[in-house]
C-alpha cells in the first residue's frame, strides 16, 4: 500500500474510505427499486456495458483492477510507445491520403500543415505509377517522407520513387517513408494473391541502402473495413506481422532487420477509449512476438493510424469533423506515429481543398492548440485504459492463435475462415445498428430530410473481389436512396401522418420519436391538420399509454375511416393492441421502415 504525503489537500479527508462492497450494496439497492432482486457483485455485473466482440467494461475501476505492468514510453512491452519521448518532439506525423495525380493539391498539403504524403497509387487508386513523376514535382524529397500504397504494382511503383529519389539527388540515407509491399493486404483486398518475393526484394534493399525507408506495411484497414472488431483487427495484423517475419528471415534478413521493415496500420474511431487501448495493445502484442523471435529490442511498432471509413456517413457529413476530431485524439493519446484524418466528405467522392484543409487542421488544433502531444502516454495509469488495453491483447492474441491454427493469415483468409468470422461479428453489429442501439447522428438519429446533398467528383472506384468493404449508415443510406428517387420521380416524399392524441406534454416524447425514426427512412411526418390533408397514406399514433387505453381503439378505427391503410402505435404494445405496427426504442427501424416503404410504393 503507497502511503502519499500529507500535502494539507486530503480529498473528503473527514469521511471514511468506502469500500468496494459498500458500493456494490448501493448500487443493489438502487436495483431494488426498480424491481431488481440481485446481490452486489450481481449489482455491478448489470450496469457493465457490452463492447464489440464480447468486451465488456464494468461500470467502476479501481486500483485493485490490476493489468501488466506496462512498462516505461521507449522500452518493451512498449505500451506506453515506441520511444521514449513519444510525439512529445513535435507531434506525429500527420500524413494525407492523395489518390489522384494532382500535384498542385499534393503540393498545398504540405505548404499547409501536412507533413508526409501517403499516395495510393497503381491499382490501389488513381494515381498511374507513371505519373509519380509528375506529382511529386514540386515537393523536395529529402524533407517530405512519402509513403506508396500500389497494391499488385507496388514493385514498379517503388522502383519509380527510388528512381526519383536519385535523380533529385536525395542521398540514400535521407530517403524517408515506406514503399508499402502488403502481399496479404492485397489478397484481403482484392481476393488475387500478392507478390511475396517482391516484398522480400524490397525489404533487402532497403535494409542494405536506404535506413528511413520501410518496404513493408501490415495493413489492418481491409479487416475493419470488413466490419471486423479491434480484436480481430489486431489479429489479423499480427499475423500478418508473423507471416512477414517468416519470409523476410528466410530471405536473409535478421529478426531485427525484419522487425525494422515493417510499419503498421490501424483505424481510429471514434469509439476513442476502445482506439487509445488498440494502439497500446497492438504494441504490446508485436512487442511479444519480438520477444519469442529473439529479438525483444526490435519490438517497437511504428503505427498509422488513418481514421475509420467505416464510420464515416454520406449523410449529413460535416458531421464526419466530429467523428474524425474524436478519432484523432484518440490515435493521438494512443501514441500512433503517424496519422490520416480522412476528409468529412472521403465517402461521397474525392475531397475538395475546404475539406482537405478541415482534415489537415483537425490535427493541427489538437497538436499545436490543445497541446496534445505535450505529454507522453497521457492514458498511462487509467485503471481503465490500462485494464482495457489488456484486456483487448489477450482477445487479439486469441484471434491470432486461431488463424495460426488455421495454418496463417494466407491459408485463413483463402479457406474463408477470417471472412467468415469478420461477417459474423459485422451481423452481430449490423443488428445494434439497424435498432439504433448504436445510433449514427444525422442518419439513424437526427436526420434532416431538407439537407443539400454535397456533391463531389466521384473517387476512383477501390479494389475489390477480396473482402467486402462495409458502412456503418450502408442500410439506412439504401432506404434514403429509395426516398430520394421517389422524390424525383414523383414530387414528393413518402409521407406519414403523426396523430397526436392528448395533451401537448404526454405526446410530445413519442411524437418526436415517431418523427425521428420516419425521417431515417427517407419518410416525411406530418403533424398538421388532418390525414385527409395530409397526403399520407399511413398514420402514426403518439401519446401515453394511459391515453392509448382510453383514445386508441377510436383514433385508429377513425384514420382507418379515413383512408389510413396502416395504422403505427408510438410505443409497446399493452395499452392499446389495435395497431397494425408498434414503433419503440429497440425496435428494428431498418425492418420497419423497409416494409413502410414497399407498402408506399417506393421503388427499391
Amino acid at each position: 500500500m503507497t502511503v502519499l504525503p500529507d500535502d494539507g489537500l486530503s480529498l473528503a479527508a473527514e469521511f471514511a474510505d468506502a469500500s468496494h462492497e459498500q458500493w456494490q450494496h448501493l448500487v443493489a439497492g438502487v436495483l431494488r427499486k426498480s424491481g431488481k432482486e440481485v446481490s452486489g457483485a450481481e449489482a455491478e455485473s448489470l450496469l457493465s456495458t457490452a463492447l464489440e466482440g464480447g468486451l465488456r467494461t464494468p461500470p467502476l475501476y479501481t486500483a485493485r483492477d490490476r493489468a501488466p505492468d506496462p512498462g516505461l514510453p521507449g522500452f518493451a512491452p512498449f505500451v506506453r510507445g515506441g520511444r521514449p519521448e513519444g510525439n512529445a518532439a513535435g507531434g506525429w506525423d500527420v500524413r494525407q491520403r492523395h489518390a489522384v495525380a494532382d500535384a498542385e493539391a499534393v503540393l498545398g498539403d504540405l505548404e499547409n500543415g501536412a507533413t508526409s504524403l501517403w499516395l495510393a497509387a497503381g491499382d490501389a487508386g488513381g494515381i498511374p505509377v507513371a505519373a509519380l513523376a509528375d506529382v511529386l514535382k514540386d515537393v523536395y524529397l529529402d524533407l517530405a517522407p512519402v509513403v506508396l500504397d500500389a497494391g499488385a504494382e507496388t514493385g514498379p511503383a517503388a522502383r519509380e520513387l527510388l528512381r526519383l529519389y536519385e535523380e533529385r539527388g536525395v542521398a540514400a540515407e535521407a530517403a524517408r517513408g515506406g514503399l508499402g509491399a502488403d502481399p496479404l493486404g492485397h489478397e484481403a483486398r482484392t481476393g488475387r494473391p500478392g507478390d511475396p518475393e517482391t516484398m522480400a526484394g524490397l525489404a533487402r534493399l532497403c535494409a542494405d541502402r536506404h535506413p528511413g525507408l520501410r518496404a513493408v506495411t501490415v495493413d489492418a484497414l481491409p479487416y475493419h473495413e470488413a466490419g471486423g472488431s479491434a480484436a480481430q483487427e489486431l489479429g489479423c495484423s499480427l499475423a500478418t506481422a508473423v507471416a512477414y517475419l517468416r519470409e523476410l528471415t528466410a530471405a536473409g534478413l535478421s529478426t531485427a532487420q525484419a522487425c525494422a521493415q515493417l510499419e503498421f496500420r490501424y483505424a481510429a474511431t471514434a469509439d476513442q477509449f476502445l482506439t487509445v487501448a488498440k494502439l497500446r495493445a497492438a504494441r504490446r502484442l508485436f512487442a511479444r512476438v519480438a520477444e519469442v523471435c529473439g529479438a525483444p529490442a526490435a519490438g517497437a511498432q511504428l503505427q498509422h493510424a488513418v481514421t475509420s471509413p467505416v464510420m464515416a456517413t454520406r449523410r449529413d457529413p460535416w458531421v464526419n469533423m466530429l467523428r474524425t476530431t474524436v478519432a484523432t485524439l484518440a490515435a493521438g493519446v494512443g501514441g500512433a506515429d503517424a496519422v490520416t484524418v480522412l476528409p468529412f466528405d472521403h465517402a461521397i467522392g474525392l475531397p475538395d481543398a475546404f475539406s482537405r484543409r478541415i482534415a489537415r487542421n483537425t490535427s493541427a488544433v489538437l497538436v499545436e492548440e490543445s497541446h496534445l502531444a505535450r505529454v507522453i502516454d497521457p492514458a498511462g495509469g487509467s485503471w481503465y485504459v490500462e485494464g482495457l488495453t489488456d484486456e483487448l491483447a489477450h482477445a487479439g492474441w486469441a484471434f491470432f492463435q486461431e488463424i495460426e491454427r488455421a495454418g496463417g493469415q494466407a491459408a485463413a483468409l483463402r479457406s474463408g475462415t477470417v471472412g467468415e468470422r469478420l461477417a459474423r461479428t459485422w451481423a452481430e453489429r449490423r443488428k445494434k445498428l439497424a435498432t439504433r442501439r448504436e445510433p449514427v447522428t444525422g442518419v439513424s438519429e437526427f436526420p434532416d430530410l431538407a439537407e443539400k446533398p454535397v456533391v463531389r467528383e466521384p473517387a476512383p472506384a477501390p479494389p475489390a473481389g477480396g473482402l467486402p468493404r462495409v458502412r456503418r449508415d450502408e442500410a439506412f443510406e439504401a432506404l434514403r436512396g429509395r426516398s430520394d428517387a421517389h422524390l424525383a420521380a414523383t414530387g414528393a416524399r413518402p409521407r406519414v401522418f403523426l396523430a397526436a392524441l392528448g395533451p401537448a406534454a404526454v405526446h410530445t416524447p413519442r411524437l418526436t420519436f415517431a418523427a425521428n425514426l420516419f425521417q431515417a427512412g427517407g419518410v416525411e411526418p406530418v403533424t398538421g391538420g388532418t390525414f385527409a390533408d395530409s397526403g399520407a397514406r399511413e398514420a402514426c399514433l403518439c401519446s401515453g399509454d394511459s391515453v392509448y387505453a382510453e383514445q386508441g381503439a377510436a383514433a385508429a378505427a377513425e384514420l382507418r375511416a379515413a383512408g389510413a391503410r396502416h395504422v403505427y402505435l408510438a410505443g409497446r404494445p399493452g395499452a392499446y393492441d389495435g395497431a397494425d405496427t408498434y414503433v419503440h426504442a429497440g425496435c428494428d427501424a431498418v425492418a420497419v421502415l423497409t416494409d413502410a416503404l414497399d407498402r408506399m410504393g417506393v421503388a427499391r
